[in-house]
């Protein structure tokens, strides 16, 4: 979240668009002044620059000033406009929502490693021998889920013990 008291910053290459630190992008209309959410359009790779779609023009939404709007056909965000809020992957899309879902499993078994494994705090010392520990705990887990699962107990696949 931001520090600053403002819940949306301009953007610099257009005046009249504002964004979230959710990455929501919003488009003033310029005669009545009504505040529209821009859909999604796709990634533009060659110019590294996310795609945004007029809310009047494509999803329908009403507009007094769609016809003079700069951003009426559409309009690209640079990355580097600000790389932590715009990424690749469009926070406003259905794939970002599905990609940020896996993040909860990843921190589980970051927390697994850290806690029950023990390498949080671990006196080990050189790359080679931590990439080894952390290896072999992560075959130990997954060594246990497939004997849970031979066992046929798979509601206890996740535990690692009793």
């Amino acid at each position: 979240m931001w520090r600053d008291p403002d819940a949306t910053r301009v953007l610099p290459s257009h005046p009249t668009v504002t964004y979230n630190y959710r990455g929501e992008v919003f488009c003033h209309d310029p005669v009545t002044g009504q505040v529209h959410t821009m859909s999604h359009g796709g990634f533009d790779k060659t110019r590294h620059a996310l795609k945004k779609r007029c809310p009047a023009r494509f999803a329908g939404a009403s507009c007094a000033g769609h016809t003079t709007c700069p951003v009426a056909q559409g309009m690209r965000i640079p990355l580097k406009t600000d790389r932590r809020i715009f990424t690749p992957i469009d926070r406003a899309s259905y794939r970002w929502a599905r990609e940020y879902a896996h993040r909860t499993a990843v921190e589980r078994v970051n927390s697994r490693l850290d806690v029950s494994f023990g390498l949080e705090l671990h006196t080990i010392r050189g790359l080679r021998k931590m990439q080894l520990r952390c290896g072999m705990a992560l075959i130990v887990m997954l060594a246990m889920a497939l004997g849970r699962m031979r066992q046929r107990q798979p509601e206890r696949m996740r535990q690692l013990v009793g």
